[in-house]
C-alpha cells in the first residue's frame, strides 16, 4: 500500500512541476502582472465613464489573452502553430464583445460598440504581454487611453457632437 501512496504523491508532484526554474516563474508572473495592470487601466477608464464591462472584466480577458499565448509558448509550440492560438483568442473575444454591442429601437442606435471595441483592444495587449512583449502592451494602452480620454474632449470641444440634430439650412 504504501507503493501505491508513493506513485499517487510522486504523480501528483510531477502535475504541478510546469515551472521549471525560477526565471521561469518569474516570466509567468511578469507577463500575467503586466496583462492584468495594462487590462486594468483600460477597464478603470470604461469604468469610470459608466460602462458595464469595467476592471474587472478587463483584467480577466487580458490576463486570458495573455495566458493562452503564454501557455502555448511553454508547451514549445511553434511560431506558425502560435497562429492558430491567436485566431481562437480573436475569434473568442470577438464573441464575447458581440455580447455587448446593443442596438436600439430608434433608427441608428447602437451601444456598446466602444466598450466591445475596447474589449477587443485589451485582448490584444493582453496577447503582447503573453509573447512578451511588455513594450508594445505598454505603448498600445498608452494609446488606447488617450483615444478614449482626448478624443471625445476634441470632437465635443470642435462642436461635431452635438445632442440635439439640427435641419439642415438652405444656401441662398
Amino acid at each position: 500500500m504504501a507503493e501505491v501512496w508513493q506513485q499517487i504523491a510522486t504523480t501528483a508532484a510531477a502535475e504541478f512541476a510546469d515551472i521549471t526554474d525560477t526565471a521561469q516563474a518569474t516570466r509567468i508572473v511578469v507577463r500575467l502582472g503586466v496583462a492584468a495592470l495594462l487590462g486594468g487601466l483600460l477597464g478603470w477608464e470604461r469604468e469610470h465613464a459608466g460602462k458595464a464591462a469595467g476592471v474587472r472584466t478587463h483584467m480577466l480577458v487580458a490576463m486570458g489573452a495573455a495566458l493562452f499565448v503564454l501557455v502555448a509558448q511553454q508547451a514549445g509550440i511553434s511560431a506558425a502553430d502560435n497562429s492558430r492560438v491567436l485566431q481562437g483568442v480573436i475569434a473568442g473575444v470577438g464573441f464575447l464583445c458581440a455580447g455587448t454591442i446593443l442596438k436600439g429601437d430608434a433608427e441608428h442606435q447602437v451601444k456598446g460598440l466602444t466598450t466591445a471595441a475596447g474589449i477587443w483592444l485589451t485582448a490584444a495587449i493582453g496577447v503582447c504581454a503573453g509573447l512578451g512583449r511588455e513594450v508594445t502592451a505598454v505603448l498600445s494602452t498608452v494609446f488606447a487611453l488617450f483615444v478614449l480620454w482626448a478624443i471625445p474632449f476634441v470632437h465635443d470641444k470642435g462642436g461635431a457632437h452635438t445632442s440635439e440634430k439640427k435641419p439642415p439650412t438652405k444656401a441662398g
